[in-house]
């Protein structure tokens, strides 16, 4: 009987017997996966000959070794990650782990879910060793000397992995690379791969520190823009090859898939598109901009475009991928809705695979074309002037005109990192608003104004004035930090937005992991009750502004993108966190009581006060190598100015929180009359039972003493 039950468990439902038998569609063939391979390397030779990039040079050339397998290597080295990144994302949100549905740790692992893990660790395997030729490659292609083995080329190589910034880069992506390819030898639990999958997108910000984007005009822009385009790349590029390698099985017997809601095997191959192709549209979005952007802050005129090697190499791409976003569209539109009809369902998979096998060609030679314009000249100069301002040196950017109260609303600097992350907040939550109207579920409007306001909050403090002079004045810096700590953290929470994805998202039943799954294996897991426990939450929101003013950590955020980036978005979450411990209505593992809640305020709002006033009154100047050499001839010392600072912090800070107290005195009050209500609803139903036995008893103690001799 166990047996039997297994087995009806754990086999896909039959198809049906009748009519003509169907000749099964096996996905791609492993000829045709090779074949986009070379094309990728056959648009990286045309590319590169084309530009010129790989011409042996007049002075200290590395050798035909090195300029062409310096390239070869960084193919390898793209294709390899953003296998990595898509297999593990299939892994841990697509795909189901376990045949027959089950998410438990008990039972056979489904074999797509199996295939994605080997093939991401393989692909791991190729990105160690390929970041070790890029590193090797690239030591040889700076010094102009062919691949040796003698003592002082090893003694060069390691101070160039030590000691130089490009170096340095490449040895954190070796390092990364190795770590993620021995987890993935030896974990299969969707925690630890969602861990490993952080771990790979890491990788990919070591590279966008470096080459073009490091040095351009608005180089910030250039490395945010280029972090998000390697981002949507990999994920996007990652998800077709899966899909190539994993068509096998999905077009197999496989594949179906037990679903514990609908009570029936559901088609896999319609699933894990469906997944996917969401997943898909925002990568296309994300690689289009930030790509048009990138492009924008390094070719400024269209006769560069038009007129140079590297502008014709960005229109070939560019071209590339619209044909791209035009394939994926008619996946959504026509080819995926076909394969939940069984009379078209043949002719639908013949065409999807097909429609993969074309996009796993074009995006072979995207990227082809796209290392081969990483390694061709930008028609800007992408070097320092000789006259460069000590501003430039320090912050990247000139000094800006003067602060006048005007400029407060007129100077901005737009990063790209901050606006991405706005734009999808804002599209996300919609879509979410969006789904519950159509099904007839109620929204608050309240809440969605919040959370837009919150991110245009959001948006004005990390593009606007509060960013392009807090680089520059300690005082703007203040007003930054408090703004992101303070006031755009209470709109966004006030707009209760993991209430909105618990109740817009599906919960899935096939043993797969969606969004859903995720946010509440979160909310519920033992970080979260950590970093959500009202003590803890106060003490870092207080405590991590001494640490972080009264160490070097500050002046590392003021010189560094990185640590800038960093510092954001800490100073971002531990506000968010704070307050929503304070006043939100999104899911929490414990809320504190509101007396504790308004104590923790009061102290917070002594805390700041007592930070501002030391601020105010302190003679030295914080991160005095960044704020003492700007070489600023406008407005007030860098002292008095670091002494405003410390008033802005005490008044901006305590207002925030004032409103915050009221806000749960607010809240205090309308949970008693609550408490009340239900009291007295209570009352009505069993006529006052619990005040009756209340008196009763009293009344049976009064006649107890009354019978005890020697009481009046």
């Amino acid at each position: 009987m166990p047996t039997a039950a297994k087995t009806r468990a754990t086999s896909p439902e039959p198809l049906p017997a009748k009519g003509p038998p169907i000749t099964p569609v096996l996905g791609i063939a492993g000829r045709w996966q090779v074949a986009a391979a070379v094309v990728a390397f056959l648009a990286l030779v045309v590319a590169l000959l084309y530009s010129g990039a790989a011409a042996s040079r007049s002075v200290s050339d590395p050798g035909a070794l090195v300029r062409w397998g310096l390239p070869v290597s960084k193919v390898v080295h793209n294709i390899a990650v953003s296998t990595v990144i898509g297999g593990l994302i299939f892994a841990v949100a697509i795909l189901p782990r376990k045949i027959g549905g089950r998410g438990k740790d008990s039972g056979d692992e489904h074999p797509l879910f199996a295939r994605a893990v080997m093939v991401t660790a393989i692909a791991g395997a190729f990105w160690t060793l390929s970041a070790v030729a890029v590193l090797v490659l690239t030591y040889a292609d700076v010094a102009g000397q062919g691949i040796s083995s003698d003592t002082e080329f090893t003694q060069a190589l390691v101070y160039f992995v030590t000691g130089i910034e490009t170096g340095q880069a490449w040895l954190a992506v070796v390092i990364i690379a190795a770590l993620v390819t021995t987890v993935l030898f030896g974990v299969r639990s969707l925690m630890g791969l969602a861990l490993t999958l952080i771990l790979a997108m890491g990788g990919l910000i070591p590279p966008a520190l470096i080459g073009h984007s490091s040095s351009s005009s608005d180089h910030e822009g250039a490395i945010n823009s280029l972090a998000l385009h390697l981002l949507g790349v990999s994920v996007w590029v990652g998800g077709i090859v899966m899909l190539a390698l994993l068509s096998g099985i999905l077009a197999g017997r496989h594949g179906k898939v037990a679903d514990s809601k609908a009570g029936r095997p559901g088609d896999a191959t319609e699933r894990t598109l469906r997944r996917f192709s969401m997943l898909a549209g925002f990568a296309f979005f994300t690689v289009l901009a930030s790509g048009v952007i990138n492009a924008s802050i390094r070719v400024t005129s269209w006769a560069d475009l038009l007129g140079s090697p590297y502008g014709q190499l960005i229109v070939i791409k560019t071209a590339a991928t619209l044909v791209l976003g035009a394939i994926g569209f008619m996946h959504r539109q026509w080819v995926i809705p076909q394969l939940s009809r069984k009379g078209s369902l043949l002719s639908a998979r013949r065409v999807l695979w097909q429609l993969i096998l074309v996009e796993l060609i074009v995006m072979g030679a995207t990227s082809g074309i796209a290392v081969a314009l990483g390694r061709s000249a930008p028609p800007q100069v992408t070097t320092y002037a000789p006259d460069v301002t000590p501003a430039f040196i320090l912050s990247g950017y000139d000094l800006p005109p003067e602060l006048t109260p005007e400029r407060w609303l007129t100077e901005w600097r737009l990063d790209w990192l901050g606006i991405a992350v706005a734009l999808v907040g804002l599209v996300a939550y919609i879509l979410g608003v969006v789904k519950l109207r159509r099904r007839g579920d109620k929204w608050q409007w309240f809440r969605t104004v919040n959370w837009v306001v919150g991110l245009i909050v959001l948006t004005f403090i990390t593009s606007g004035p509060p960013a392009v002079y807090g680089r520059i004045l300690f005082s703007a810096h203040m007003v930054d930090h408090m703004a992101l700590t303070m006031v755009a953290p209470i709109f966004l929470v006030l707009g209760a937005p993991m209430t909105l994805a618990l109740r817009a998202l599906t919960p899935r039943g096939d043993g797969s992991r969606g969004l859903r799954e995720w946010i509440l294996i979160f909310i519920q897991s033992k970080f979260s009750q950590l970093v959500t426990h009202p003590l803890f939450a106060a003490a870092n929101f207080a405590g991590s502004i001494i640490i972080f003013y009264y160490s070097d950590i500050f002046g590392f955020a003021m010189r560094e993108h990185v640590g800038h980036v960093l510092m954001n978005v800490h100073f971002t979450l531990t506000g968010y966190i704070f307050i929503l411990t304070m006043i939100g209505t999104d899911p929490l593992p414990r809320r504190a009581p509101y007396p504790m809640r308004l104590l923790l305020l009061l102290a917070t709002m002594g805390f700041h006060a007592f930070f501002g006033v030391a601020i105010m009154g302190g003679t030295g100047l914080l991160a005095a190598d960044y704020f003492g050499n700007l070489g600023r001839d406008w407005g007030q010392s860098a002292l008095m100015d670091q002494q405003v600072g410390g008033a802005v912090a005490w008044g901006v800070g305590e207002v925030p929180t004032l409103l915050v107290a009221i806000g749960v005195a607010i809240m205090w009050s309308r949970s008693d009359e609550k408490e009340k209500r239900r009291v007295d609803r209570a009352a009505d139903r069993n006529n006052d039972a619990d005040l009756t036995a209340y008196n009763n008893m009293f009344a049976k103690l009064a006649e107890r003493d009354a019978r005890q001799p020697g009481r009046e």
